[in-house]
């Protein structure tokens, strides 16, 4: 059975606003799910609350398997927002945000798996150029 990355969209999106809940039992019949370490890291940073950190840190303890980009993910990384930030004009916050979302996309690739995101516009400019499988939730 093929992988699944869920992109932090996702995690916001259902835990704050109770959406895709079809959509992930879906994905979990579909897909063998496994978790970032990149999604970890903005899941964490963003919680805010004891109730948000509480839910980042179960869900943490949870994921047995956490993907995690390697040294050359890092520096591909940089190549991509370079040249995708030099081509969409963006500016450097812009471009420190996209850096998160390359990693993760560079993750997937290198396991084979899907970006499942609420929030595709980012992953469709990384789509061509690494060639993985995108899945935008609903």
């Amino acid at each position: 059975m093929a992988g699944a990355i869920l992109d932090t969209s996702i995690y916001i999106d259902h835990w704050e606003r109770g959406l895709y809940q079809e959509t992930l039992e879906n994905l979990r019949r579909a897909y063998i799910i496994r978790h970032s370490a990149v999604v970890f890291s903005e899941l964490r940073r963003g919680a805010r609350g004891r109730d948000a950190e509480r839910r980042v840190a179960d869900l943490y303890e949870l994921a047995t398997i956490r993907w995690e980009p390697s040294a050359a993910d890092w520096s591909e990384a940089g190549r991509l927002v370079r040249n995708i930030g030099d081509s969409e004009g963006w500016d450097i916050n812009k471009r420190r945000d996209f850096q998160n979302d390359a990693l993760i996309a560079l993750t997937a690739r290198s396991h084979g798996a899907t970006v499942v995101t609420a929030n595709s516009s980012d992953f469709e400019l990384l789509r061509s150029e690494l060639q993985i499988s995108i899945f935008t939730a609903r």
